[in-house]
């Protein structure tokens, strides 16, 4: 798992650009990791409706934190608030908060973290490009 975790990264790096000055954008980590998800399902293309089906999904693994919107709510160009730390959560969408999806160390930390206590594991590739795509469109 870590080794595939650094191949997702590395791929990411390489598209995003390798210096510090430049910054990631929404479109290429969707694309990274629509990259990395092709490996395992040759053809795959990012899927606003499968993000948006996976945000809104009752994942049964946490009874405060049922699904993403838990604490991000159905408008994700609206702030969001932790259930469990009552803490405001920026939007979700890059349309309300241009900062969102413009640094990979911080989708991947935010992932992991959201991943494991929402769904029970950490995300695929295709779920990342896949909630990324549907925040950026259609959030």
């Amino acid at each position: 798992m870590i080794a595939r975790n650094k191949s997702i990264f590395l791929t990411l790096l390489l598209l995003a650009g390798t210096g510090s000055a430049f910054a990631e954008t929404p479109a290429s980590l969707t694309s990274g990791y629509a990259a990395e998800a092709a490996k395992a399902a040759p053809g795959f293309a990012p899927s606003a409706q499968r993000g948006q089906s996976f945000i809104s999904k009752q994942w049964g693994v946490s009874q405060k934190m049922g699904s993403c919107t838990t604490c991000h709510g159905t408008d994700l160009k609206a702030d969001g608030k932790h259930v469990i730390t009552d803490k405001r959560i920026a939007p979700l969408a890059p349309a309300a908060n241009p900062e969102r999806f413009t640094s990979l160390a911080k989708v991947e930390k935010w992932f992991k973290r959201n991943c494991t206590e929402v769904v029970g594991r950490e995300c695929t590739a295709a779920e990342k490009a896949d909630f990324i795509q549907f925040v950026t469109q259609g959030g």
